[in-house]
């Protein structure tokens, strides 16, 4: 990252992560106190979070808890404001709150479902991002993470919602960070892989290199840290999302309409 040099008595730079209660947010929460940094923690389960904080000894000045759902732009909003009048503009906004949920679209119902999914890790990223935009790009500096996923790359049989919506994130944060360059604001992508978390513990299906959240939440401490505009992790899912994305689309189809789906329940995560 660059230089974040402080003057004496300057507070340490500031994160704020949303989706910070359990999963890959949490284990980016201890990865960036370990480092010294203050926390600005949003989650839907406020009283689970500050209970979690509270249990890992962090000094009191260190943390806060702000409880929203990133589908409400109001409850982000609130949260945003809290946070900047509270402990100030964050160095690094991580928007990592998301869902996965399996999405059959022959069935009517289901389109609500889709519209959850898109609302929760499309427009939930947007809302986290913008009330930080203006003021990272007046002071010239800042990052925004987007984590996206594996299942952006190709379109997977059982998940039009997830790959849509991780999709959608991909190219909004390439967009973002087109935008944002020349006023020296990064915006950082990053694509987990197979992560053991709530999320995925249910999976009846193998996950090929799943890697603990505090391994990923190292690796993606070092990612933002660098500023590198995209990365999966591990970076043995970088070369397996390579090969899928050139796959001809004939080879695609054999590859993954061999395979059986089901539809999978809302689950937390990302």
């Amino acid at each position: 990252m660059r230089d974040l040099t402080r003057v004496p008595g300057e507070a340490p730079p500031l994160v704020f992560i949303t989706g910070a209660s359990s999963g890959i947010g949490q284990a980016l929460a201890q990865r960036y106190a370990q480092a010294g940094w203050r926390l600005a923690l949003v989650a839907r389960r406020g009283a689970l979070m500050r209970e979690w904080a509270t249990a890992q000894s962090w000094p009191a000045h260190q943390w806060a808890v702000y409880e929203a759902d990133v589908r409400h732009e109001a409850e982000v909003a609130e949260a945003a404001r809290a946070c900047l009048q509270a402990q100030g503009l964050p160095e690094v906004v991580i928007a990592n709150a998301g869902i996965s949920v399996g999405v059959d679209l022959s069935l009517a119902e289901d389109l609500a479902v889709l519209r959850d999914l898109l609302d929760t890790n499309v427009i939930g990223l947007a809302a986290t991002f913008q009330p930080f935009i203006e003021g990272m790009r007046t002071r010239r500096r800042g990052t925004l993470v987007g984590i996206a996923s594996v299942a952006s790359v190709r379109g997977l049989p059982g998940h039009a919602g997830y790959c849509a919506a991780k999709g959608a994130v991909v190219q909004l944060c390439e967009t973002l960070r087109g935008e944002l360059r020349p006023h020296g604001v990064r915006v950082v992508t990053l694509a987990p892989g197979y992560i053991d978390t709530p999320l995925t513990r249910e999976n009846d299906y193998p996950m090929p290199f799943l890697m603990t959240p505090e391994a990923f939440a190292e690796r993606a401490f070092r990612s933002i840290s660098a500023g590198e505009r995209w990365r999966v992790i591990p970076w043995q899912m970088g070369v397996v999302a390579t090969v899928l994305r050139w796959l001809p689309r004939g080879w695609f189809d054999a590859l993954v309409g061999s395979q059986r789906h089901r539809k999978k329940r809302r689950r937390d995560g990302v």
